[in-house]
């Protein structure tokens, strides 16, 4: 992978999937935050270009950490079905089984370690948002988007949709996203990165886990709609 320090960090992200893996272990934002460059991501998280450089030229190396695809390049259906099939089966998944476990953790430890009522608070919003986001892609925006694409494909007219052009909302969902990911920056922040105490339980040091993957499986997430899905499509609707 050649490597330019002035690209952004979301083109970088789009280019190499594997990619991802190493801004993820350095706290670089790809998703919401992408549109830095490389240089003034480094420079935000405190780390050695030359050091992110050597790792990102062997990122990979050849896979994909998205299934060997090429979502720049594959049809956004098959785009669609994944993310829905992976990613938003696997946020329901977790919103179900961290509830339970974060409310446990809090009857336990939250008089001593007053970060997880924050932290509960902040998911329970975070779970509220995401259940209502993801079923507005699912019942209005994918629909579209795949109607639109089997349109082009056939070199058929797209019926206009109720909302007008996909960019409204397109724009609706990344300004949902942003939101997600500021409450997931206060939570890892007030857990100390997702750091257990001495103090901390199995079931504590299950939460921070859970939670540490639950935010990094989001950012893939939300970086295949920002950054590949959303862009292809307000491109297809221009272009069609």
């Amino acid at each position: 992978m050649n490597v330019d320090l002035n690209k952004t960090v979301r083109d970088l992200a789009v280019e190499n999937p594997a990619a991802t893996r190493v801004f993820e272990k350095f706290g670089i934002d790809y998703c919401c935050g992408g549109g830095k460059s490389l240089r003034e991501a480094c420079a935000a998280a405190n780390v050695a270009p030359d050091k992110l450089l050597d790792l990102l030229q062997t990122a990979g190396q050849g896979k994909s950490t998205n299934g060997n695809k090429d979502w720049k390049s594959e049809p956004l259906s098959d785009l669609i079905d994944h993310i829905v099939e992976t990613h938003h089966a696997y946020t329901r998944e977790e919103l179900d089984r961290l509830d339970p476990l974060l409310a446990k953790v809090c009857s336990v430890h939250g008089q001593r370690h007053p970060e997880l009522l924050r932290i509960q608070q902040l998911f329970g919003g975070l779970s509220q948002e995401l259940t209502m986001h993801m079923m507005k892609e699912e019942q209005v925006l994918f629909p579209y988007v795949r109607r639109m694409e089997e349109a082009v494909l056939e070199r058929r007219t797209i019926i206009p949709a109720m909302f007008g052009t996909v960019r409204n909302p397109v724009q609706m969902m990344i300004h949902e996203h942003d939101s997600a990911g500021q409450a997931l920056h206060e939570m890892r922040e007030v857990s100390a990165g997702y750091t257990a105490p001495k103090d901390g339980c199995v079931s504590f040091q299950t939460l921070y886990r859970a939670l540490d993957e639950f935010e990094r499986d989001l950012h893939q997430h939300i970086h295949l709609e920002n950054n590949i899905l959303f862009p292809r499509a307000v491109e297809m609707e221009q272009n069609r």
